[in-house]
């Protein structure tokens, strides 16, 4: 049974998810409505900008984050929640650039920003349903011959989580279904509720001292020595910039806009499951993702609801009603849940890059102005990551991870504004029809 309820348009509020229903404080922070000067302004309430305003304000900076919506709007507080290691999508392609030692680098971080988001969830003793678990699922062979490969990397780099390779015949262990030809336990990555994060993690900045609007959309940037950051109603002065929009940057600044292209993506939510249902399901509580394009990706929530998520679109277009299209994905993955209710449904969009690795840089000919988007679907690790390098090149750190992510160019997608979205979805129609076909 799914419940056919159209989306709304997007508004000021947040998305009518399982997230918002359960949401663990209500927060709430006043427009902009005054003339302030600190020495950082960050635009964008997500996860980039509010981890970015925590590593500032520790170091003793004086902090304004300005969100245009809510805090934890867009896809920081309506993703899949799974938490997951690793940057970016085959990092082994900067190695012209970056060298052999500056891909390792690479890697290293990406463990190192799972660690990031654990040691800020037990400093801030923030409630957000933190668990450990997650298995990487193999569609065909070929997947799980690359998976005993990303093991034997990772212990190379001194992993120091639990890794599991599993067979074809150990699938049940993990996932009650028989779509998969084998798995990669990780108890290094795991799942959480993404909007209490986000909301811990503001009250947290807050603590801090920084200073949080919402309802606080950036209409104009006046750029110099330092930055006048116009709203409706007020002006932030700075000695320095920090763009953190992702996906929403829209036309605000166009050089970032080009280089990221919003994509949706898509969850539902059953109604609770028994004890017995949900560990039929997922006997480890672990989230799970497997490896085709339009990848599927899955876990439980704290009360027993079936998360399922994926179908991400390059078309700009949500489809009218998400429960419709996302049950019948759930169903080749769970037949059993034939005669379960669909609660919730919600979709946002994610940004991503042309070579999948989060752009974090600043501006040659505007060396205040900083930004970081573009983790395409690794948002939840990667924007801590984010936070933690922004603030280090800030204060003044040197050679640090920064640099090597301020070294990879990106390309700005062909077709403009309008035609960029178009011309992916009929590249990502290839390469769907050569999974489907065998071809890939």
């Amino acid at each position: 049974m799914s419940a056919r309820v159209r989306l709304p348009v997007h508004t000021d509020r947040h998305a009518p998810s399982y997230y918002t229903a359960t949401a663990n404080q209500a927060l709430s922070y006043p427009p902009l409505r005054d003339a302030l000067r600190v020495d950082v302004c960050i635009v964008g309430g997500g996860f980039s900008g509010l981890n970015t305003a925590i590593e500032l304000a520790e170091r003793g900076f004086s902090v304004a984050l300005l969100e245009a919506r809510q805090i934890g709007w867009g896809a920081s507080g309506r993703n899949g929640g799974q938490l997951i290691r690793g940057v970016g999508h085959g990092v082994e392609q900067f190695r012209p650039v970056l060298g052999e030692d500056g891909v390792r680098s690479l890697k290293l971080m990406g463990l190192e920003a799972v660690e990031i988001v654990r040691r800020r969830i037990e400093k801030h003793a923030i409630d957000c349903d933190l668990t450990w678990g997650y298995c990487d699922l193999a569609n065909k062979p070929a997947d799980l011959a690359g998976f005993a490969e990303d093991m034997a990397e990772l212990q190379g780099l001194g992993y120091r989580h639990p890794l599991r390779l599993l067979q074809p015949g150990e699938m049940h262990s993990v996932v009650g279904s028989d779509r998969y030809v084998g798995g990669l336990i990780d108890m290094g990555s795991g799942h959480l509720h993404p909007l209490n994060l986000a909301l811990g993690e503001a009250a947290a900045a807050a603590a801090l001292g920084v200073r949080l609007f919402e309802h606080s959309e950036v209409i104009r940037i006046e750029y110099g020595d330092g930055v006048k950051v116009h709203t409706e109603q007020g002006r932030v002065c700075a000695k320095t910039l920090v763009l953190a929009c992702n996906a929403y940057i829209n036309d605000l600044e166009p050089r970032l806009g080009g280089k990221v292209l919003p994509a949706g993506s898509y969850v539902i939510a059953t109604e609770p499951l028994s004890e017995d249902q949900a560990q039929a399901l997922i006997p480890q509580n672990m989230a799970l993702c497997d490896q085709r394009v339009a990848l599927d990706y899955y876990r439980l929530s704290a009360d027993r609801r079936l998360l399922f998520g994926g179908a991400c679109h390059y078309s700009g277009r949500d489809p009218a009603d998400i429960a419709a299209y996302m049950r019948p994905k759930m169903l080749k993955v769970f037949p059993q849940l034939e005669n379960t209710r669909i609660d919730y449904q919600w979709g946002g969009m994610i940004g991503i890059g042309a070579n999948r690795l989060p752009q974090i840089g600043r501006f040659a000919d505007r060396p205040n102005v900083y930004y970081a988007q573009a983790y395409s679907g690794h948002g939840l690790n990667a924007t801590h990551l984010a936070g933690k390098l922004l603030a280090e090149a800030i204060s003044g750190q040197q050679g640090g991870g920064f640099d090597l992510f301020d070294k990879v160019p990106h390309i700005t997608f062909p077709g403009g504004k309008r035609l960029r979205s178009p011309m992916l979805a009929l590249g990502m129609l290839w390469y769907r029809f050569k999974e489907a076909t065998g071809l890939a």
